[in-house]
């Protein structure tokens, strides 16, 4: 399911990402996927802006304004 496109507030700061893969596990809409031991945003549209991700991110590496989209 895709929402708006590009309207989702999510930004991932890939040098803070640590690769523990709580994004991965907690996102409902498979926003996010692994690759090189990092986490890479590959469906932003389908970003419903939640904030699980970034509740959840131990290292900050996530931002996202809930529900802005």
């Amino acid at each position: 399911m895709e929402y708006l496109k590009n309207v989702a507030s999510l930004k991932l700061n890939e040098e803070k990402c640590t690769g523990c893969k709580m994004c991965i596990n907690v996102c409902p809409h498979e926003v996010f996927v692994m690759e090189d031991k990092k986490a890479v945003i590959i469906r932003k549209d389908s970003c419903m802006e939640c904030g699980a991700c970034a509740q959840n991110c131990p290292s900050g590496a996530i931002e996202v304004k809930k529900a802005v989209g």
